[in-house]
């Protein structure tokens, strides 16, 4: 893990887990582009918070692919976690994931430590846990065109988590794709702002604030009004 420390103690952690491939043994290249797709995420990230210092963990994978029941990016994405609050102690932390990425933040979302996870573009194929994320808050993002990864496969993801008692709500960025470069302004914007939000270092957004709340309840608030483009 590349761990991007911060001046004075740390107030909070991010991890941030890149996409992949759904199979495969080998290792992430050098230059690792999925992984490059995220910095601007930590930037993000770091813009919303109000000077609260952040501790970002870049997670790098042992291997490029997920492996069935491996789940090998889960284990790193654990070993990551222990690892940011090692270096800085006891923090709140929140997974921000992307892809596979994203499935894994998903799968480790209800362990201990974990304040809440921003979802993006996420591969949730049939049958994901989701039991372990009650009393959780997760967002899930998602554009209508993605091609890789199926945007109703989140949806009905965030269906059952919220029916298993977590606090979910899913945002739709249309026009864009998997690889969050059409509109790219607005997944960095909404997923910093999600995540200061869920850390408690700013506000969240008020309709997905209330989207939360209300899925404490039910099933309805569920889906949000979509972000206008930043131009």
């Amino acid at each position: 893990m590349r761990l991007r420390t911060c001046p004075g103690p740390a107030e909070a952690g991010v991890l941030l887990l890149h996409g992949g491939r759904a199979d495969g043994l080998d290792a992430p290249s050098l230059l690792n582009l999925p992984g490059l797709r995220m910095r601007p995420f930590g930037a993000a990230v770091l813009r919303a918070s109000n000077g609260h210092a952040v501790a970002l963990g870049e997670v790098r994978y042992r291997h490029r692919g997920w492996n069935g029941d491996r789940a090998d990016t889960v284990r790193d994405a654990r070993a990551a976690h222990a690892e940011l609050t090692g270096t800085h102690g006891p923090l709140p932390v929140v997974a921000v994931g992307h892809s596979m990425g994203a499935r894994a933040a998903l799968r480790i979302g209800g362990d201990p430590g974990l304040s809440g996870v921003v979802a993006l573009a996420p591969w949730c194929p049939p049958g994901e846990p989701v039991a372990h994320l009650a009393g959780r808050r997760v967002v899930l993002v998602h554009s209508d065109r993605d091609r890789i990864t199926d945007p109703a496969g989140s949806l009905h993801f965030a269906l059952r988590a919220r029916q298993a008692g977590a606090e979910v709500c899913r945002v739709v960025i249309p026009g864009s794709d998997h690889a969050m470069l059409r509109r790219a302004a607005d997944w960095h914007g909404l997923a910093g702002r999600l995540v200061a939000g869920l850390l408690g270092l700013a506000d969240l957004p008020a309709d997905i604030a209330a989207a939360l709340a209300i899925g404490r309840h039910g099933n309805h608030g569920l889906a949000l009004p979509t972000p206008p483009p930043t131009g």
